[in-house]
């Protein structure tokens, strides 16, 4: 094998084995799909260690993906829980698994999710540095940091969120911008810290090539997180989350020149109406490289609901260019997501992405929505479940309070629209009263 990643293959003309699951999986050309490869406006995070990977792609032309975040923390290091979040999110479709935990040794649990999990896997090592090297922030060399990346890419993580765009720069920026919720990001603020405290540059940055040579090694793809997101509407498209992102877009090139697959992480907290614009603001400054929001979340005012502010948010991002969303739950801002609270992040993130699909015109996008259409007109139960997001819960519903008529619901009974014009379409009488 002449090629170490997806894009050096890209470049060198070669289609490769995870390349045609891709083509086939979006109903693509694998050739057009090789040159979007190429360019990296495609991405296909695919470590050479991650054996029971189903490759995905990640970018320009194909459908939208969902990232679910999981891992443990001191307040709850239950693995088995966080077990069932996988394979439930797995169930449901998500492209993508986040293992976030941040306290005591995770290798084990994220060596095991690896071996199980189809969906590709990232991580923070950024969270993993002072639990993996059992140091305190202050005590840990800029070349440990790059020894917990070396560590999670030989496990096999197929994306690494590193915020190599913090650097002194853009911090002053940060600085200058007076914001109302400071920095949000969890990465962001211990790199934050580290740099204040020592006085040092950001080691991500500073050591940028070695890192790089690291990630090439494994294939990893690199998802250049955004330390200076917004963390309220307030502080959305400032100073400092612009001069981060341009920082980024440099990185970026640099990356390619290496043949490392880049992300780009975005925003965050957003008004409305400034997210189609902050899409089309990345896919400038980040030469077209994909991009992958967190939300964005519409408004601050909604703790228990967020996986609806950030479907809000998610769906006019993804009709306007956003390639990758990662979910929100309703537990958001308020405590560490339980399973079922990760199922209703995760579904509300998929309706918002194939509303996105649909906007922007995937091929085949709406294709499955024309069937349910068709067998609502029917009146087909069954098959409508079928096509349902979750099937299940649209059974519940529906057999919660059954009708007396079957080719109704206990919502218009008889009155049902679709009934009364299926039959007058049929030549047939309506009737209400026998």
């Amino acid at each position: 094998m002449n090629y170490k990643t997806q894009m050096e293959a890209a470049k060198k003309g070669i289609i490769t084995p995870e390349m045609e699951v891709v083509a086939s999986k979006e109903n693509i050309n694998a050739e057009k799909l090789r040159e979007l490869v190429a360019k990296g406006r495609v991405a296909i995070p695919a470590n050479i260690n991650h054996r029971s990977l189903s490759p995905e792609g990640i970018g320009e032309g194909l459908k939208t993906k969902i990232n679910v975040n999981l891992g443990v923390s001191g307040d709850c290091a239950d693995y088995e829980k966080e077990f069932e979040k996988v394979k439930m999110s797995i169930e449901f479709g998500a492209e993508a698994i986040m293992d976030l935990s941040n306290y005591g040794k995770t290798n084990t649990f994220r060596s095991q999710l690896i071996d199980y999990s189809p969906a590709m896997i990232g991580t923070v090592p950024m969270y993993d540095a002072i639990g993996y090297l059992e140091k305190d922030l202050l005590e840990i060399k800029a070349e440990d940091f790059l020894k917990v990346v070396e560590a999670h890419a030989r496990e096999g993580v197929d994306f690494m969120t590193i915020h190599a765009g913090l650097n002194k720069s853009s911090i002053a920026s940060f600085k200058q911008s007076k914001r109302l919720t400071n920095i949000v990001s969890r990465g962001g603020s211990l790199i934050f810290a580290w740099m204040e405290m020592t006085g040092n540059e950001n080691p991500f940055y500073e050591h940028y090539d070695e890192l790089l040579d690291i990630l090439y090694e494994y294939d990893v793809t690199i998802s250049l997180g955004d330390a200076l997101r917004p963390g309220s509407i307030n502080d959305s498209t400032d100073a400092g989350q612009i001069a981060e992102l341009i920082e980024i877009g440099h990185l970026t090139k640099r990356a390619w020149e290496k043949n490392v697959q880049v992300l780009v992480e975005g925003p965050g907290h957003m008004a409305l109406n400034e997210i189609a614009a902050n899409m089309k603001l990345q896919k400038r400054l980040c030469h077209g490289a994909p991009f992958y929001v967190l939300g964005p979340i519409v408004t601050d005012i909604a703790p228990g609901y967020d996986h609806i502010t950030s479907a809000i948010g998610g769906a006019v991002a993804a009709a306007n260019g956003a390639d990758f969303l990662c979910y929100v739950t309703p537990a958001e801002h308020l405590r560490l997501p339980d399973v079922n609270d990760v199922k209703e992040g995760l579904i509300a993130s998929k309706i918002a992405a194939h509303a996105g699909d649909i906007a922007k015109g995937i091929p085949n996008a709406r294709d499955i929505d024309n069937k349910m259409s068709d067998a609502r007109r029917r009146i087909d139960w069954e098959e409508m479940f079928s096509y349902a997001i979750d099937g299940k819960k649209a059974r519940e519903y529906f057999e919660s309070t059954p009708p007396a008529d079957k080719h109704s619901c206990s919502m218009c009974g008889k009155m049902c629209a679709m009934r009364t014009t299926n039959k007058i379409l049929n030549g047939e009488k309506v009737e209400f009263t026998n």
